[in-house]
């Protein structure tokens, strides 16, 4: 069994300063798989951000050029050991192996920061101002469990990016994910202080990061209670954040959109990654006239779904991620039927041939309405609402009608009419009949789905600070070189 006992702090592996070990379980046995350290304390986020702190100094002003060849040795290093991270992160949280992106994506994210700030503007003009955008120093980064790898890695290679130096707290239900990141940082020669990992409880390490005096910024992706808490911290010292949070996303067909294609889509999306992501697509809203036209799809397109084993290649869905969350999708299945929702496939209970795992049947409940706890909560979980709306108009009330705005999806055989129609959304991100998103956009959300964006041009300046210099002529010559 393996044990991560170690926290990676200016540039060591060390003890963490409590004591005591707790174990990992793997969600498809429900067996422990491995130990780690119960986690660190107050005295080691302040060796941790002490050591950032130091590193700072220096590595704020490396060049561009410097701070790409990092990054493209941290690129190196990271795809070296892809193979066992795919197989890291399928015990850790239950991913599938097939499910490449959770590996292959951190890479190309990786490959856009390095290759935006080539050419990006550190410094431009206003008359004779100028005006320039520095590190803002040490960054708080803290990762959710559903993303392990790329949450973390999207954080720290837009940190490095931009000349800042970090400590990472990845999520306690996978601390293993954030060590394997640490000693990719360590392989690629990271300076030390640069990079810096501490395990431990949200309630005790992240509350710690968020309120330290010492941290200039905090980036944390996860739930929005957690983020409400963190954002009350971070007040305390009045540093800047950058929170991605919940959602509940609508995907709106249009009465002219390609019903068996949004259907199909909709499963593919949602369900994907067990349906615990963020901007899924859980609530599809459909003209009341095509409600049932758009069912079968769906019922097929679900049966297609292979569950099990996150290690077999041919698996598609794996498991959730514990037994809480597990429960919690349980529980929200339940409540939607007992308030009337109309169960189409699924449902609660185990999957037939399943006697362990955290595995949840893929879920489809219809006649759902916008005062139900199904259309108003996030489940984080394989479960899809079909919604009615007799207009446009309508459908954008209900759409719009959550305290989350993440994501939004718009099917339409008529492009001006569906821009129009995600034009009105309220959400920080937009895809229309399916499209894919990349790396280059920003990503984040509006009303408690968050504050900020990640990712481009957007995600780097979250790490920036803006400052203006009078006085200077306007001459090349009369100015330090750009970094």
């Amino acid at each position: 069994m393996r044990h991560f006992g170690e926290l990676y702090i200016d540039g060591q592996w060390v003890a963490p300063s409590t004591e005591g070990t707790r174990s990992l379980v793997d969600p498809t046995s429900e067996e422990p798989w491995a130990t780690v350290a119960s986690g660190g304390g107050v005295p080691d986020v302040d060796r941790a951000v002490a050591a950032a702190r130091r590193a700072f100094v220096t590595f704020s002003r490396t060049t561009v050029q410097e701070r790409i060849a990092l990054i493209d040795r941290v690129i190196a290093a990271y795809e070296r050991r892809a193979p066992e991270l795919s197989a890291l992160i399928a015990q850790e949280v239950g991913v599938p192996v097939s499910f490449s992106a959770q590996v292959t994506g951190p890479a190309g994210h990786m490959r856009v920061a390095r290759d935006l700030i080539a050419d990006y503007a550190f410094e431009q003009r206003i008359g004779d101002v100028v005006v320039r955008r520095e590190p803002i120093g040490v960054c708080a980064l803290i990762s959710p469990w559903n993303w392990p790898l790329q949450t973390s890695v999207i954080k720290v290679v837009y940190g490095i990016a931009a000349g800042c130096t970090m400590v990472l707290k990845p999520s306690d239900a996978a601390p293993a994910s954030g060590v394997a990141l640490a000693e990719i940082m360590d392989e690629a020669g990271v300076p030390p202080g640069v990079v810096n990992l501490v395990i431990g409880r949200g309630s005790v390490v992240g509350d710690a990061l968020s309120s330290h005096p010492g941290v200039d910024m905090v980036s944390f992706t996860g739930s929005t209670g957690a983020g409400v808490k963190v954002g009350e911290s971070a007040a305390r010292t009045v540093k800047r954040v950058c929170l991605e949070l919940g959602g509940k996303s609508a995907n709106v067909v249009l009465p002219d959109g390609d019903l068996e294609k949004a259907a199909r889509w909709n499963v593919q999306r949602g369900f994907s990654n067990s349906g615990q992501s963020c901007h899924a697509p859980s609530r599809m809203l459909v003209h009341e006239y095509q409600v049932s036209d758009v069912l079968p799809f769906l019922v097929e397109e679900v049966e297609r779904l292979r569950v099990g084993d996150p290690r077999d290649p041919a698996t598609t869905h794996g498991p959730l991620i514990h037994a809480q969350q597990y429960a919690s999708v349980q529980r929200h299945i339940e409540i939607g039927l007992a308030e009337g929702g109309q169960l189409i496939t699924g449902g609660p209970g185990r999957i037939e041939g399943f006697d362990r795992g955290f595995f949840c049947r893929p879920t489809v409940i219809a006649d759902v309405t916008p005062g139900m706890t199904l259309a108003q909560e996030e489940v984080f979980g394989p479960v899809l609402v079909v919604m009615a709306y007799r207009t446009e108009a309508e459908a954008l009330e209900i759409a719009n009608d959550s305290v989350f705005g993440l994501g939004g999806y718009v099917f339409s055989e008529d492009p001006a009419r569906g821009y129009a129609f995600a034009s009105g959304l309220q959400a920080g991100r937009v895809s229309f009949n399916g499209a894919a998103t990349d790396s280059f956009s920003p990503m984040g959300g509006y009303k408690q789905s968050g504050i900020g964006r990640s990712m481009g041009v957007f995600g780097l300046e979250e790490y920036l600070e803006v400052k203006s210099v009078y006085g200077f002529p306007d001459r090349a010559e009369a100015l330090p070189e750009r970094r």
